[in-house]
């Protein structure tokens, strides 16, 4: 849609800005008193003259620079015009408003309507770009679609302007989707991205009073900065009225913004933190620190790395000596003085470690009585001491005769004493029950022998 010839316009525009050539002319401000037939108005506090070059991208929402306003200061910007039927209402407020402001078109409209491209330039306010075709797809597109794109928009633009020069080097990206290839090209242009800082969501399906309510609430969170609004949207054209009459009745100023075209107009003296999106005591220093320049070394030779010939030890036995100080003072080299200090004594080690004597055989070693076998005790009691029969028929001094004197009473008393031996070794397990078993076992042996006889 767009010819040779418009893209040929374009080119010759842009190199023409790039040689500092450009002769925008920047209107002055005018204040509310000078404003006719509406003392009331807003009117525009001052004029911005920006380098591009410089500051090439601009907006808090996005970027760590914004334009370098003072406090209670707004820039009014509107995008994606023009459309008459709204966007000449638009121009009509501001003019009654004697406020100034910056007009992103779209590269369509403009074709379409280039009379009211015309207009906003007649009307004193700054024109910028905003692709031809307003696509959502900005963060998706190669680097020569975004080329292609940002190009055919300034030259529909361009061509739409009876003096080339009046289109500003400004643009903002549809929708805010930056991207990496976007920005790097716009910057090799010597062209201004503006983003924002803060939005009105007047291209939602809201209302006007809601438009004016977020304008005003996020104006005010932030406290001075650039505005985003649409006038082609019939709520925008609602809203800006009261817009403008509150932001005066809270004391908030109306800045336009306009390239610099140096000689003829140079850029407004700034501090480098003004420019800050979130100024910090850590950034604002690091703004101040002296720049450190870039040195290039052309030609520079390396330096020849030392060799042993230089030591005067051709065989390198200073170096690999262990004592290479009787080297030094054979010829005469002066050794440094002792220090001064007094130096400490050196200790012999000593082994602290206590030595503990070694245990002696004997410790681990038992008895002869203490390793002979356990005899089973002999079992006494008046039950079982009985008198021989033979001896008592006798008359005789007949010996009590002694249980287990037989073979199978030994044989019995083994049993019951390897019986006993194990209740034994339950002691603690079984507690009293243990020992009644022990002793059940005794009076069983005693029984049994006695049935025998």
């Amino acid at each position: 849609m767009v010819g040779s010839h418009s893209a040929g316009i374009r080119i010759r525009c842009w190199t023409v800005f790039c040689l500092g050539l450009l002769t925008c002319s920047a209107p002055h401000a005018v204040l509310a008193a000078d404003c006719p037939g509406h003392p009331d108005a807003i009117g525009t506090s001052r004029t911005l003259v920006v380098d591009p070059r410089e500051h090439p991208r601009i907006g808090a929402m996005q970027y760590p620079q914004t334009l370098p306003l003072r406090d209670h200061e707004v820039v009014l910007t509107f995008d994606d015009g023009p459309l008459p039927r709204n966007s000449n209402q638009i121009l009509q407020i501001l003019a009654d408003q004697c406020v100034k402001a910056t007009f992103f078109i779209i590269g369509q409209q403009a074709l379409a309507n280039p009379e009211g491209v015309r207009k906003y330039v007649a009307a004193g306010h700054s024109i910028g770009s905003h692709s031809q075709f307003h696509p959502l797809t900005f963060n998706k597109m190669s680097a020569e679609q975004a080329k292609q794109e940002i190009d055919a928009g300034i030259a529909s633009t361009t061509a739409a302007l009876s003096d080339p020069s009046q289109l500003a080097p400004f643009f903002r990206i549809p929708g805010l989707l930056r991207a990496d290839p976007v920005e790097e090209y716009v910057a090799s242009q010597g062209i201004q991205l503006w983003s924002a800082d803060f939005l009105a969501d007047d291209w939602r399906h809201i209302s006007s009073s809601r438009v004016y309510d977020l304008a005003i609430k996020r104006i005010e969170a932030r406290g001075k900065g650039i505005l985003l609004l649409h006038d082609i949207q019939a709520r925008t054209v609602a809203a800006l009225p009261r817009i403008l009459h509150e932001l005066k009745a809270r004391g908030y100023h109306i800045v336009h913004v306009v390239p610099a075209t140096p000689p003829q107009q140079p850029a407004t003296p700034t501090e480098p933190e003004q420019w800050l999106s979130h100024p910090s005591a850590a950034a604002v220093a690091a703004l101040h620190w002296p720049k450190v320049p870039t040195f290039v070394f052309g030609e520079a030779a390396p330096l020849p790395a030392p060799a042993l010939s230089d030591f005067n030890s051709p065989d390198g036995a200073l170096l690999l000596s262990a004592e290479p100080f009787d080297h030094a003072k054979q010829h005469g080299v002066p050794m440094p003085r002792e220090a001064p200090w007094p130096r400490l004594a050196e200790v012999p080690p000593s082994n602290t470690l206590a030595t503990l004597p070694a245990p002696a055989a004997s410790l681990f070693s038992l008895p002869d009585e203490a390793a002979a076998p356990l005899q089973p005790p002999l079992l006494h009691s008046h039950h079982a001491e009985q008198t021989d029969p033979a001896a008592q028929e006798s008359g005789g001094d007949a010996k009590p005769s002694v249980p287990g004197n037989t073979v199978k009473d030994v044989t019995a008393r083994a049993a019951t004493t390897k019986h006993i031996a194990g209740a034994r070794t339950r002691i603690g397990h079984g507690g009293h029950r243990t020992r009644d078993v022990a002793h059940g076992a005794r009076r069983s042996v005693r029984v049994a022998s006695l049935r025998k006889r």
